[in-house]
């Protein structure tokens, strides 16, 4: 059982599989006309999000809330962060309620491995910095999975701000775990120097070879971590890659970890349109997250916490190519 989930590259391919198989059971509960169930009951879970977040802190929050778990929701804004509160003191603080687990997410990478060397609580990495977000890679195998069947031997792309996306380090490792070949694509300025030998995926700088691709996944552009000038214009980048109906065969599916800048990254009528899992990434977000927390606080025993593996530091792989 897993000890806390900071990185794809804790788990094997059996772990996906039960925890994915495990969510597929919790498909069931939304189902019902009282959607909960006491699997959790007694246990506290504190989310912590130092970023401005909808779908996965609200999703995190109603998994626990369905696992019949005790939620403490902490966001920075409002908090002691903002009179000055170290990360360290805020965790040795709520660590005094006696959580069984701690969801973090932190502009900084690194941020979930330190929280999880200061408190005996299970630490689940919410998004830290350019780092990693393990539950949106396991959610979006997930809603692949839905559509798609098994992902080996599959074709991915996933187009546009590679640099400052931690949705895409973690997705190129389980997309590739599930046996997908994955292929990066985007402006120069934006992928990053060594990725090919780092992550084990290709690269290209035009979408070209689109078409040999059996899913798309966009990504946002990510101006608010953009300190220079990584493309010429919007104007200029949306003409080059943005994913439209033009670029698109009728058997190809699209994907985007939200929030999408529409007309941007994707066109509206791919927003809105049947090849979109959008949505269905959504859902299944709710149903990941719920197995996610029942795999730390429900499974078999944990692993001690000296160490493991989970908490070497995260994996450099360079600057802009």
């Amino acid at each position: 059982m897993m000890r806390d989930l900071l990185s794809i590259r804790d788990l094997e391919r059996s772990d996906v599989e039960r925890i994915l198989e495990r969510a597929a059971s919790f498909a069931e509960v939304g189902r019902r006309e009282i959607k909960k169930v006491p699997a959790l009951r007694g246990r506290t879970i504190v989310s912590l999000f130092y970023e401005a977040s909808t779908r996965t802190s609200s999703s995190f929050e109603l998994a626990a809330k369905r696992l019949s778990a005790d939620l403490v929701s902490v966001k920075a804004s409002g908090s002691s962060v903002e009179k000055g509160e170290s990360l360290k003191d805020t965790i040795a603080t709520l660590s005094a309620y006696g959580p069984e687990a701690i969801v973090i997410r932190s502009p900084e990478a690194g941020a979930a491995n330190l929280v999880a060397r200061w408190t005996d609580a299970a630490v689940v990495n919410a998004g830290d910095g350019k780092h990693e977000h393990p539950s949106q890679a396991l959610l979006d195998v997930y809603a692949l999975r839905e559509r798609l069947g098994e992902l080996d031997g599959r074709s991915i792309w996933i187009v546009g701000d590679v640099l400052h996306s931690r949705v895409a380090r973690s997705g190129i490792l389980a997309f590739r775990m599930m046996g997908a070949e994955v292929t990066v694509c985007g402006p120069p300025t934006l992928i990053p120097r060594g990725i090919e030998s780092a992550l084990g995926c290709r690269v290209a700088d035009s979408l070209d070879g689109l078409g040999d691709a059996d899913v798309v996944y966009a990504l946002r552009m990510q101006r608010e971590r953009m300190r220079e000038s990584f493309v010429p214009s919007i104007r200029e980048y949306a003409r080059a890659f943005q994913i439209n109906e033009r670029r698109l065969s009728p058997r190809q599916l699209v994907m985007h970890p939200g929030p999408v800048n529409r007309g941007i990254e994707l066109s509206g009528e791919v927003i809105d349109g049947d090849r979109s899992l959008i949505v269905g990434q959504v859902e299944a977000g709710l149903v990941v997250r719920m197995a996610i927390l029942y795999e730390l606080l429900a499974g078999e025993p944990r692993d001690a916490r000296d160490g493991a593996a989970s908490l070497e530091p995260p994996t450099q792989i360079g600057e802009p190519a």
